[in-house]
């Protein structure tokens, strides 16, 4: 399924950029580039002399649109939580089961690319997210750039994975908990499977992490059915 044809458009906090991206095709440019090369070279050796070479642009040009290369991965992790939300929305769309929507959400945060994008490269953007997104919010600035809503895109996510948590089990008391944990341990296992093998069971295969959370998801869970 070509997402063109599903006409996507990531929201995005405004306190996240300088000018727009998505309304030029240099901003276009910089953000494809920008997951090209933090995929290839990592975050800490990602800077915007790097990214003007690799979009034929100039630094100055690239500061008309972002602050520093901080605001560069919030911007992309906002743009991919926006994906992740109407991926859900288009696969649990006319789907009445909450049991249903809960394993399509664990798949889907699995693996996020099996639908695709025009404007990235979501393979490459989910490694990003799996190797690097935490430090986005892990940063002494975390709680004025959470009073910014430059976090709104993840926040928003955890929330409606959790309504679908309730309607399974009203009575849970830690939805939210529940899902933030299985979000980020999805990111850490695959991460770990990649460079750390002796800290998950997880070899290359991404079918054990979907049966470790939807069990793991299911178990906390009254009302819960055969997973």
């Amino acid at each position: 399924m070509r997402l063109s044809l599903l006409k996507f458009s990531a929201q995005i906090a405004r306190d996240i950029y300088l000018k727009n991206p998505e309304q030029s095709s240099t901003g276009k440019s910089i953000i494809r580039e920008s997951v090209e090369l933090i995929d290839e070279i990592g975050f800490e050796a990602f800077n915007f002399k790097k990214l003007s070479e690799q979009t034929g642009t100039t630094e100055a040009t690239i500061y008309r649109y972002f602050s520093n290369k901080h605001s560069v991965l919030l911007y992309l992790t906002s743009w991919y939580w926006s994906w992740i939300e109407y991926v859900l929305l288009l696969k649990n769309n006319n789907i009445d089961c909450a049991h249903t929507k809960l394993k399509n959400v664990i798949n889907t945060l699995i693996k996020p690319y099996e639908l695709t994008s025009e404007d990235l490269n979501i393979r490459k953007l989910f490694n990003i997210i799996c190797s690097e997104s935490s430090k986005s919010y892990m940063v002494k600035s975390v709680d004025e750039l959470n009073s910014d809503g430059v976090f709104y895109n993840y926040k928003k996510t955890v929330d409606n994975i959790s309504k679908i948590i309730l309607n399974i089990d009203g009575a849970y008391q830690y939805p939210h908990m529940l899902v933030s944990t299985i979000i980020e341990g999805i990111h850490h296992q695959i991460f770990f499977a990649q460079h750390l093998p002796s800290l998950t069971n997880v070899k290359d295969e991404k079918e054990a992490i979907v049966e470790f959370y939807t069990k793991l998801a299911f178990s906390s869970l009254h009302n819960k059915v055969e997973t």
